[in-house]
């Protein structure tokens, strides 16, 4: 069954979010969310191996791009409306009979490309294949003005009240007619005219360009771009492997931590990220919380790092949940390219690539869950993967929690932001009191439970509601120039604007 947008609801501006609710079914469950470059397109993938596009509308009354009338002081009041553009089956199901094993259709991360000639471009894996898509808008074309009416025919039969004489219908075996039976009238036939063929309105089609497949052994949790538009890198648990976007038989294996002993393994690859600018440097998660700088200009097979970053385990907190806590689930490079986020179970984490001793900033999440990982261990909670983005400007980070929260944080120097919202048709039901702590906010964004960095909070919400472990929100992310951030909540996705 196709994916559908069930509804676009937009509400009170002083909300200033809009929804889009998908038909509740578990294969909606979208699992993948991200923003192109210019920010005018959003791309979601789900469970179902669909992805759908949304683009943006409410630039198109203005002449110009919006960041070339911003810099003119042209005002906008309006909020970002993002609507429904099209939707395509990425993947389908699939099972490898060689090893016994079924491939879901899951879409586990996309990634757009440079668009080109009015066409989008982007990139969607599942646990096995990645697959390279082109989408444009073309023309659809009809053959009219045919000769024969089609009012007067029937079936297969002849044409009733056919100009052309019975004598005609005479023919021999090999297709000619008898000189004697038919003679060409004088003048020919002046109703036989050249049918015209004619432009009607513009589809958008989705075409497959090129498969990317049979180059890993594990499921691949990370596909990323390079800033070069020709290269692009996958990642599974234990190999990363280099593409270019133009050859789909042959990748190059860049990084290989599996041990010549399974027994030996120690840690996996948990996220690959590509440098935001440089196009010979990445950077790679571990499931012990490090996370590898590596450049590629160095050797080939890059088993060696540039610059390793591991946060230091305080002293006396080791517990058997330490090293399951410390993994890390994603990490993101900042537009500027001197930052790197990273998300691990109970914190968000910012380092500086240029400083290995530490994180310049932490920010804690899940503190609260601290005392509950025992049931959370028992019901697989603690293996949930949250990711994380940062603002275009740098200036803000955030990343989702449970019970459908996610939280956004200042990380400017000297700031105490830290504000969580709920992903909601009524995000005013978890609003609470402002903490005097909390000094700056993120505008007229609704719904909010200011909370300060390190702070331990309880299990329940400002309004008393106990937090529900069933819901998550995982997959969010921050338009590339303003702030807006879209967020995936089960089968539905929310924008929040400020």
């Amino acid at each position: 069954m196709m994916c559908s947008v069930f509804a676009c609801l937009s509400c009170p501006a002083s909300s200033a979010h809009f929804i889009y609710m998908l038909f509740s079914f578990s294969v909606d469950i979208i699992s993948a969310i991200e923003f192109d470059r210019s920010g005018d397109h959003l791309a979601t993938g789900d469970r179902g191996g669909r992805v759908v596009l949304f683009e943006r509308t409410d630039t198109r009354d203005h002449v110009g791009h919006r960041r070339d009338l911003e810099k003119i002081d042209y005002p906008i009041n309006k909020h970002p409306e993002f609507h429904y553009k099209t939707e395509f089956q990425s993947h389908e199901p699939e099972f490898d009979y060689l090893k016994s094993l079924e491939i879901g259709e899951k879409i586990n991360k996309i990634r757009w490309c440079q668009s080109a000639n009015g066409a989008l471009f982007l990139l969607s894996t599942n646990d096995k294949t990645i697959k390279f898509w082109k989408v444009q808008e073309k023309k659809v074309k009809k053959v009219c003005d045919m000769n024969v009416d089609s009012t007067k025919a029937m079936g297969n039969g002849p044409i009733v009240g056919s100009s052309i004489s019975a004598s005609f219908k005479q023919s021999i075996s090999n297709g000619g007619c008898r000189s004697s039976d038919f003679s060409f009238p004088t003048g020919g036939f002046p109703s036989l005219h050249l049918p015209v063929v004619t432009s009607h309105e513009m589809n958008l089609t989705a075409r497959c360009r090129r498969i990317y497949a049979h180059a890993h052994d594990y499921h691949i949790n990370s596909i990323s771009n390079n800033s070069d538009g020709e290269t692009f890198i996958s990642a599974d648990d234990l190999r990363i492997n280099l593409w270019n976007l133009e050859i789909s038989n042959q990748s190059f294996n860049i990084v290989d931590v599996k041990p010549a002993n399974m027994e030996d393994l120690t840690e996996v690859i948990t996220s690959a990220e590509f440098h935001s600018k440089q196009c010979n440097m990445l950077a790679y998660s571990s499931s012990k919380g490090s996370i590898r700088l590596i450049d590629m200009r160095q050797p080939a097979l890059c088993d060696t790092h540039s610059i390793l970053f591991e946060d230091q385990e305080a002293p006396g907190t080791r517990s058997c949940f330490t090293e399951i806590i410390a993994s890390i689930s994603d990490i993101k490079f900042a537009k500027d390219g001197r930052h790197i986020l990273s998300r691990d179970y109970m914190t968000l984490k910012l380092w500086d690539i240029n400083m290995d001793s530490g994180p310049v900033a932490t920010f804690q999440v899940h503190e609260y869950l601290r005392p509950k990982l025992c049931d959370l261990y028992e019901n697989d909670s603690v293996f949930d993967k949250f990711e994380c983005c940062l603002s275009g400007d740098g200036l803000r980070v955030a990343t989702g929690s449970y019970s459908n929260l996610f939280g956004v944080f200042g990380c400017s120097e000297g700031s105490t932001e830290a504000t969580t919202l709920e992903a909601s048709k009524n995000p005013m039901r978890r609003q609470g009191q402002t903490s005097s702590r909390a000094l700056t906010t993120l505008g007229s964004l609704s719904g909010v439970v200011r909370r300060v960095k390190g702070a331990d909070n309880s299990g329940v919400d400002a309004n008393g509601n106990a937090f529900d472990f069933t819901t998550k929100l995982l997959h969010l992310a921050w338009h590339p120039t303003e702030n807006s951030l879209a967020c995936a909540a089960s089968n539905s996705l929310y924008m929040y604007y400020a």
